[in-house]
């Protein structure tokens, strides 16, 4: 009898222990595997509005936005991982065409309007190359991401207005007026994914480093200047040129070949 419940107990202990196995197997087997985002590239088209205004020394008063619809913009996204192990960061170059601009509120007040060289308002189209660098956080579907970098661009056209304004420069640049633009540019924006498209929605300021006029060295105001400062709005449309996630054709090939010649 005892024989008999030693055998007994070894088998049932035998059972449990593969039915453990068994079930640990099948928990390996089933376990999702996490996603892995790969070093994809994307291209996109942005469309949007920018809110357009100055910072003027000396001060001026009574300053209001321009708003200008038709901000259109090509990006080329390449992703990469920081210390070759976290995805998180991105390189961004384009083309982008815009606007700058200024414009002067009547004073309540006094019922005065300030104007620039005669110009209470002005319209500048903008032609520029912007490059970023990216940090982004991704989950599924979305990605939030934060851009910061510096753009280079020419001043192509300017329309400008005021009942002082001489008629001569109402669609044209003064001697005196710089047509090159730079500066930096970055934001924060918001991205919903559908593998192969991506919605990116981006809030952006540009800041430029290239006064719209010369300094006066005749007049008292020798440090004048009007650096452009605009927000943009944009909604964009990405299309992935590579895999977004999971294992590349590259990486699969990297695989096979290891498994048939072995790995070093």
């Amino acid at each position: 009898m005892k024989r008999f419940c030693t055998v007994l107990l070894l088998l049932c202990a035998f059972i449990l222990g593969a039915g453990a196995q068994g079930f640990e197997a099948d928990s390996l087997e089933t376990a999702p595997e996490p996603s892995l985002i790969n070093d994809y590239i994307l291209i996109g088209v942005n469309y949007g509005v920018s809110f357009a205004n100055m910072y003027y020394s000396p001060a001026r008063n009574n300053r209001a936005f321009v708003t200008s619809p038709n901000y259109v913009s090509v990006t080329f996204t390449k992703f990469s991982k920081m210390f070759d192990k976290l995805p998180y960061f991105a390189l961004v170059i384009g083309a982008a065409h815009g606007y700058e601009g200024f414009a002067f509120e009547k004073n309540p007040e006094t019922g005065y309007t300030q104007d620039l060289d005669g110009a209470e308002q002005a319209t500048i189209e903008v032609f520029e190359i912007p490059a970023f660098a990216q940090i982004h956080a991704d989950f599924h579907p979305g990605k939030i991401m934060a851009n910061v970098g510096v753009y280079a661009g020419w001043r192509n056209s300017i329309s400008r207005s005021g009942p002082n304004l001489d008629p001569a420069y109402a669609n044209a640049f003064r001697p005196y007026e710089h047509r090159f633009d730079y500066g930096l540019q970055g934001g924060a924006g918001f991205a919903l994914m559908f593998d192969p498209i991506e919605i990116h929605l981006n809030a952006l300021v540009r800041w430029s480093w290239s006064s719209l006029y010369d300094p006066d060295y005749a007049s008292p105001y020798y440090y004048r200047y009007a650096y452009p400062m605009d927000a943009i709005v944009t909604l964009g449309v990405h299309f992935q040129l590579t895999k977004r996630s999971g294992k590349t054709s590259q990486a699969l090939r990297q695989e096979a070949k290891a498994i048939v010649y072995g790995t070093y």
